[in-house]
């Protein structure tokens, strides 16, 4: 077994390089100790922990048939549908010979789990070019990290979270079992005219009742569409164009269906990951959102908020023992704190790492005192500090020229030290 503090320890980031000693996972927050970058920033292969992750989220529900459970361990584990597709290309008229066709394979990380692997194929293909998952490219990197971040582990699992009491552990398996029954669902790949017939099979009185134009209202009581017959993507309202496949949410209901580009969650507005999806009140979610949407989520942690007591500050909500300095981890209650980066940072690190230098005294400027900032450049707003590098005159209020980080209180104090 692989303790979690294990995984990708020492693996080099992506994002900060040679600045990282390599990824050392703090043990509440979900990122590097060294350089606060996230896991899945990380040069770390996380395909079999994500696999796991989401064999977890469909374990107890109807998509079973979407996961498998190892001999070894028992563990439920996605059933991820990774295609590799050849195809032969077809020669130029420059070499026309038979022996010159060119064998092309490429692999997905992830295809649509159907059938018809045409129809899996145009899906892809109607996804921006930069997400496509295709294996090493940087669709396949949007997509661990969409992976990482719409679908949380800690959102699901009570042991990937920060010393939860018996009561927050309770309450957070009631909120797991409620979004699989009401809210957590896959979508599914169908041409629409198919899935107006089949729909037109199981009940003749909804003839009319998709997201079609009044071509397809006027359906009558034949099994088929109507030749031309026109569908509308419940995000965009723009007409699918025919013979494109189309994303259903079975959630939603089978009235409705999106352009693949289209499936997105609405708040984040990022492709659902997998398709996976929560629905909730007439809205696609990701699991991270639907999350937001139920429960406070903590700023330090990022875990949601099962606990009555928890405390809210500078637009966040937090757990009472993780409104803590985000560099040092001390306790901020009743102290003072400077926020960096939507951050809450003590008093003594903001000086000791985030406190801008005065240009003049080159001292650090405290965080309560008041400054003046000039392009790059940073002064204390007092006299001895803001004023012309020429004749020392205080430039508070004043107007000022200001020249490779000196101050001027006029075109001869200039002259007379730029000469």
């Amino acid at each position: 077994m692989t303790l979690g503090h294990e995984i990708g320890a020492g693996a080099p980031c992506l994002k900060c390089k040679d600045k990282c000693e390599g990824f050392e996972l703090h043990f509440w927050r979900k990122i590097c100790r060294n350089c606060k970058c996230g896991l899945e920033d990380h040069e770390v292969q996380t395909s079999s922990a994500e696999d796991k992750k989401v064999g977890k989220l469909f374990e107890d529900t109807k998509y079973t048939t979407l996961i498998a459970k190892l001999k070894t361990d028992g563990v439920p584990t996605y059933r991820r549908s990774a295609v590799t597709l050849t195809n032969a290309i077809t020669p130029t008229s420059a070499s026309p010979a038979k022996k010159d066709v060119e064998i092309k394979s490429v692999t997905y990380e992830w295809a649509p789990p159907v059938a018809n692997q045409s129809l899996a194929m145009r899906y892809i293909e109607l996804l921006p070019k930069e997400k496509q998952p295709v294996a090493g490219s940087e669709g396949a990197a949007y997509r661990k990290k969409q992976m990482a971040k719409q679908l949380p582990e800690h959102d699901q699992d009570p042991s990937k979270c920060h010393e939860l009491s018996t009561n927050e552990v309770k309450q957070m398996q009631q909120y797991v079992k409620k979004y699989k029954e009401e809210a957590l669902g896959v979508g599914d790949i169908k041409l629409p005219g198919e899935m107006e017939a089949q729909a037109r099979e199981r009940d003749p009185s909804q003839s009319g009742d998709r997201s079609t134009t009044a071509s397809v209202g006027a359906l009558g009581d034949k099994a088929t569409p109507a030749k031309g017959a026109a569908y509308a993507c419940h995000h965009c309202q723009l007409v699918m164009k025919e013979g494109d496949p189309a994303v259903y949410a079975e959630r939603a209901g089978y009235d409705k269906l999106w352009h693949p580009a289209c499936f997105v969650c609405t708040t984040c507005s990022e492709l659902l990951v997998d398709m996976i999806y929560f629905w909730k009140k007439g809205k696609l979610f990701c699991g991270r959102h639907y999350g937001d949407s139920e429960k406070p989520r903590c700023g330090g942690c990022d875990e949601l908020i099962f606990s009555n007591e928890y405390t809210q500050a500078e637009g966040q909500n937090w757990h009472l023992k993780h409104f803590c300095c985000f560099d040092c981890d001390c306790v901020l209650a009743g102290e003072t704190y400077v926020m960096v980066n939507d951050k809450p940072v003590c008093r003594p690190c903001y000086i000791k790492s985030h406190a801008v230098l005065c240009r003049s005294c080159n001292n650090t400027v405290d965080p309560e005192a008041q400054r003046v900032t000039y392009g790059e450049f940073n002064w204390h707003a007092e006299p001895g500090c803001f004023q012309c590098s020429c004749c020392s005159k205080c430039l508070i209020g004043q107007r000022f020229m200001a020249v490779q980080g000196m101050l001027f209180c006029s075109v001869e104090c200039k002259k007379k030290t730029m000469s």
